[in-house]
């Protein structure tokens, strides 16, 4: 059976968030989709995994609410469900941010396709800025470029004014899939920034149709396959383990619950560790026992896929 993995998202006036959340984890629940959905006043984001047939008719769904014409979906093929649970939760904004006054489907950075950011962003007056988090960047980023040091995109505002030396180039923002990209940029043309762009579709729809070309290392993705190779033109690898600094896309949890930190740790480093990012978290009294992966999910035994729908009857 063919699995495919749907990464989209959409700015768009939503009235009555909570009746939408139930109607559409209804839909998921019939299609047995799993993933994690955000739904807000300001739009939906969501990252799903599915059959080929149940997210053909989850797309075509989607698409036929007038709501939702801007919205594209970047398509991946998988082996098999890349979530083990569904989520479908109403929150303040479809992406945590400290911009919840930013409104993108009013006003935002323009959009580039893929084949256009890759015809700008090595150009002299042009500046490409990452927007994402330093765990993400550090696995994998564009050649040359701007970084923040942010731990959480709500760090971002106050990032901005590390950009003010570029103000007098075209500033091209990009993310994982384009969601964090449309506040940024909008938030940079509130500053004063005036020519703000924004990768369309993000780093999943430029490896999609421009083959990746210049993206080193991996994309980090937010389900069970961490990261996703982007690059098919000319890739590398750009992360070091942290035990040994030896090259490593290899992404661990630290075996030691209380730390958790989320880094390259490569496999021999791994193994001689036990799944712990340091000497004193591999000895830690509450260490978790390492199956090789450096992943730990939580148990899903009493998974009940309708859980959380207050309508919902069996």
């Amino acid at each position: 059976m063919s699995y495919q993995v749907l990464l989209y998202y959409c700015y768009t006036p939503l009235e009555n968030p909570e009746q939408f959340r139930d109607e559409h984890h209804r839909l998921c629940l019939e299609l047995d989709l799993r993933g994690r959905i955000i739904v807000a006043a300001e739009g939906l984001n969501g990252t799903v995994s599915g059959t080929v047939e149940s997210c053909a008719a989850y797309m075509a769904a989607v698409k036929a609410d007038p709501r939702f014409d801007a919205l594209e979906f970047k398509v991946d093929e998988v082996a098999a469900h890349t979530f083990q649970k569904l989520h479908v939760r109403v929150k303040p904004e479809i992406v945590h941010s400290s911009l919840r006054h930013v409104r993108p489907h009013e006003k935002t950075g323009q959009h580039l396709s893929p084949e256009e950011f890759k015809a700008l962003k090595d150009r002299d007056d042009v500046v490409v800025v990452d927007v994402r988090s330093d765990y993400e960047y550090n696995l994998g980023r564009f050649k040359n470029a701007v970084t923040l040091d942010i731990e959480n995109f709500r760090d971002f505002p106050e990032r901005v004014e590390r950009l003010k030396e570029f103000k007098d180039k075209k500033i091209l923002t990009y993310c994982t899939g384009g969601v964090k990209c449309e506040k940024a940029s909008a938030f940079l043309l509130e500053q004063g920034f005036e020519n703000v762009y924004q990768l369309h579709g993000g780093i999943i729809k430029y490896g999609i149709e421009a083959g990746g070309e210049d993206f080193d290392g991996q994309c980090y993705v937010f389900d069970n396959r961490v990261a996703v190779d982007v690059n098919r033109v000319n890739p590398t690898v750009i992360s070091r383990c942290q035990h040994c600094q030896a090259p490593s896309n290899r992404l661990i949890n630290c075996a030691n619950p209380h730390c958790n930190a989320h880094l390259p740790l490569c496999e021999a480093c791994g193994e001689k560790l036990q799944g712990a990012c340091s000497d004193a978290c591999a000895v830690h009294p509450d260490k978790r026992v390492y199956d090789g992966t450096g992943a730990y999910p939580k148990l899903s035994n009493h998974y009940n896929p309708a859980q959380g729908l207050a309508s919902y009857k069996a």
